[in-house]
């Protein structure tokens, strides 16, 4: 050990210490503690949100959207698929069709948004069919021909339905006649209920074959879309322009970052906040620190004096100074981010705070710690820390000895 990490050690353990500075040193320890602590458990906390909005959006969603700029929709879908289907990157690609309709059932009615899959496609490709809470996620009709219907879990609560139950479902699209605009009208069976663990699908979703979305919408084989999935959701900007110019003119690809620009946005934002604001925590920890050595100065103006006196050199004793703060931020930088990343996983593991699904989109408040962000949040507690040691170091290097000892 080095001579002045023993001396910096020596005052920190030195049992004639005075009591308040025993005490105030303890309060600057528990000062960076709780200062790292809060922000490792707010960031934890954005970043689990982040984390789980876009795993519960990816979920039903697609990472690429390529769309025609014409309202007919994509005639050549099939065509256009095998082309696409070697472009680097891509995982999967599946044509679906939307629509908007009312879903009857037992004298209840909601509108929903009727999404038409390919069920082969969508067992390879998407996750939503991976999450049921009852039934099963065949699309076969039953020995009656009725088509089958998955609906959202939320959605077959409020409607009471479950699975094996008939409903209605009424499409605006429907055919002109002499007696006016008839709606296209087809019964089909609840065949699954599907639990994506995001409010707004499981509430105003249903999915159905292509062939029966498209018969209720009253087209012909023609897709509304082609839903994309990548390998590397990062890299899913530059697919998207890949594709686009695979497709040719006539096509649009949006990304799901640009289909939830405005939600993430404001999460990265929020971020940014919460570490600003909590960060002046930490730097309150800091002023601790300052004050801790500052009086350990005054304390010790006499064995400094000594130690100069002794050859000690004034750039030996402003380090002292430092690596006594340096043991102190050390200290509290290290509980804070076990305490922090001990809460944050307990919160996690056992939901600890539970949310409302309809305001928040998930149900209980997620929480992912992050190894970068215990870097930076260490870096950060011990720069300040270093940076309040600067006065008390110098003060002590400009000690004379003849001035504090000619009495002695």
């Amino acid at each position: 050990m080095s001579f002045e990490w023993l001396v910096a050690l020596r005052y920190l353990r030195s049992p004639y210490r005075p009591a308040v500075l025993r005490l105030v040193t303890l309060l600057a320890v528990l000062g960076v503690a709780a200062g790292v602590m809060t922000l490792v458990v707010a960031l934890s906390m954005n970043t689990g949100f982040r984390r789980a909005i876009r795993d519960r959006l990816l979920t039903v969603t697609a990472h690429v959207n390529l769309k025609p700029t014409s309202p007919e929709g994509i005639r050549d879908y099939r065509a256009l698929i095998a082309r696409l289907s070697g472009t680097p990157g891509v995982l999967s690609i599946e044509p679906a069709v939307y629509n908007t309709v009312l879903l009857s059932a037992g004298g209840r009615a909601r509108g929903i948004v009727l999404k038409g899959i390919d069920p082969e496609l969508a067992r390879h490709s998407g996750q939503a069919l991976e999450h049921l809470s009852a039934g099963s996620s065949s699309f076969e009709p039953a020995s009656d021909g009725i088509p089958v219907l998955l609906v959202g879990r939320i959605l077959a609560e409020e409607l009471k339905i479950s699975a094996g139950d008939y409903v209605t479902l009424t499409s605006p699209q429907g055919n002109l006649t002499p007696f006016g605009l008839l709606p296209h009208v087809k019964r089909f069976r609840v065949g699954g209920i599907f639990d994506s663990g995001f409010y707004d699908y499981d509430a105003n979703w249903g999915f159905v074959t292509l062939s029966s979305a498209q018969a209720l919408a009253g087209v012909g084989d023609v897709a509304s879309l082609l839903e994309v999935r990548v390998t590397e959701l990062d890299h899913a900007r530059r697919i998207a322009q890949e594709l686009v110019r695979r497709a040719g003119p006539g096509f649009v690809a949006t990304t799901w970052m640009d289909e939830n620009r405005a939600l993430f946005r404001a999460l990265s934002l929020e971020k940014l906040v919460t570490a600003i604001f909590l960060g002046l925590i930490t730097f309150v920890a800091g002023l601790n620190i300052l004050v801790v050595l500052t009086m350990t100065v005054t304390d010790r103006a006499k064995d400094i004096a000594v130690l100069v006196a002794m050859g000690a050199r004034g750039f030996q004793v402003r380090r002292i100074f430092m690596l006594e703060g340096l043991a102190v931020s050390t200290a509290g930088t290290v509980a804070g981010l076990l305490a922090g990343y001990s809460l944050a996983w307990m919160a996690n593991t056992w939901r600890l705070i539970p949310l409302n699904p309809e305001v928040y989109a998930i149900p209980y408040v997620p929480f992912h710690p992050s190894g970068f962000d215990a870097i930076w949040i260490a870096g950060a507690a011990l720069a300040i820390s270093m940076a309040a040691t600067i006065v008390p170091a110098r003060s002590a290097a400009g000690i004379l000895p003849v001035e504090i000892l000619r009495f002695e």
